[in-house]
């Protein structure tokens, strides 16, 4: 899906890691969110409270997910998922363009 249709967008931005990782949120008709974001070359540690999907539309990255010992590669597009209530790393190798959808369980 290349665009979302009646929703309703979020004017604040989520910023994170002083301004290297930045959203918007996208609200849903059915009360689902989605953020659309860029982050920039760095490496990252995020907290999930609810379960997330998280799409690469562009860029390089590794990500290393809760109970893993290997990272997953990434390289142009992409897409992992992360429980709720867990950790996760990014190293971001290129300038990353993503969408989080938030899957509440």
């Amino acid at each position: 899906m290349s665009q979302f249709e009646n929703v309703t967008a979020v004017k604040k931005a989520n910023i994170y890691f002083d301004g290297k990782v930045t959203s918007r949120t996208v609200l849903f008709a059915d009360g689902s969110k989605k953020t659309l974001g860029i982050m920039l070359p760095g490496e990252y540690e995020f907290g999930t409270d609810a379960k997330e999907i998280m799409e690469i539309m562009a860029g390089e990255l590794k990500v290393l997910l809760p109970g893993a010992s290997e990272w997953l590669h990434i390289n142009g597009t992409g897409e992992f998922t992360v429980p709720a209530n867990s950790k996760f790393k990014l190293e971001i190798k290129t300038v990353t363009d993503y969408c989080c959808s938030y899957i509440a369980e």
